[in-house]
């Protein structure tokens, strides 16, 4: 009797999965038959919204007509709540970030929405390593010098930084790495953070080049070390923590593309297809180049195990550092 019950159970088994795969063929035949539309957690004009709208051109072009939804605001927790609680339907995605997927919904009480569990992952698209930078103020041109200068130095180096964000934590983690004391200076926007280091108000800052790349071709400031696991051909010349003996400190600002949890799997196909297929582009690779970016890809199963493992080590440098934002 138990052998019958279980040869049954793995028939009605078999004849449920035929049925969904069915399901799914037969709605990869008709998607999309409407507008897609990709929440961007940030105001227009800025780097994740031109990017964001790069992708979203590739995707019009190859897979269906897709348009941009700003919903900044609530450190991208606003737009990550409305992504979350959508339709499961493949026309509502997410142009998801560190911040969003990982950051936030550690910082931010009563977020609405679990950055592992309320999302179908699709692609990783780019990333941007995070370098430590410094100033005139700081006499050291390499990171073991830096660190000899902050032991000698306890509590009176600076670092600039938005409460919170990827700048924060970074130094945050970078000072626990290594066993020095620096200050977090709060900032409203890292502009006028790079202002006062440019002023020699400020010692340090941890940021992507992007903001910093023209300040560092003309030698005003210095990336004295990558937080990251290899170098970026963004800046090739800047070595890794781990080259310098260090730490193998991993800090960087990324993004890609989620859709609501329970999103049909053939629509997660084919967009990670288009987005792999987008990341090959010349044009492409050339436009995330100018934002001192890296081009990722990948399979969903990637992106949903690194975005588990982000969320996890923000999280713990959440905790650590006591971290908390209003």
């Amino acid at each position: 009797m138990p052998k019958l019950m279980t040869l049954r159970h793995c028939a009605g088994l078999a004849l449920l999965i035929a049925v969904i795969g069915a399901a799914n063929l037969a709605f990869a035949q008709t998607y999309p038959s409407r507008v897609i539309k990709i929440i961007v957690p940030f105001a227009v004009g800025g780097q994740p919204d031109v990017v964001a709208r790069v992708f979203a051109q590739h995707l019009a072009a190859t897979v269906g007509p897709t348009v941009i939804d700003n919903r900044p605001g609530n450190n991208t927790t606003l737009g990550g709540k409305a992504a979350a609680s959508a339709e499961p339907d493949g026309y509502t995605l997410l142009f998801g970030s560190s911040t969003s997927l990982a950051i936030a919904p550690a910082l931010t009480p009563n977020v609405g929405y679990d950055p592992v569990k309320s999302f179908t992952p699709i692609v990783a698209i780019s990333s941007s390593q995070m370098y430590l930078t410094v100033g005139s103020s700081v006499p050291a041109r390499t990171v073991a010098e830096f660190i000899a200068h902050a032991k000698a130095n306890p509590g009176k180096l600076n670092f600039a930084a938005p409460t919170g964000g990827p700048p924060h934590l970074a130094g945050e983690m970078f000072k626990r790495a290594v066993g020095i004391d620096i200050m977090p200076v709060f900032y409203r926007t890292m502009n006028q953070a790079i202002t006062d280091l440019l002023a020699g108000q400020m010692d340090i800052v941890f940021d992507s080049p992007a903001p910093l790349a023209h300040l560092l071709r003309e030698g005003r400031i210095r990336a004295l070390v990558s937080l990251s696991a290899k170098r970026s051909a963004v800046l090739s010349d800047v070595p890794t923590m781990a080259e310098s003996g260090l730490p193998d400190l991993h800090a960087t600002t990324w993004n890609g593309l989620v859709a609501p949890a329970g999103t049909p799997d053939a629509v997660v196909v084919r967009l990670n297809a288009a987005i792999n297929d987008a990341l090959k582009s010349p044009e492409i690779r050339e436009t995330l180049l100018r934002f001192s970016s890296d081009p990722l890809g990948g399979t969903p199963q990637e992106f949903a195990d690194f975005v588990a493992a982000e969320s996890k080590k923000w999280s713990e440098t959440i905790r650590l550092s006591g971290v908390k934002v209003d």
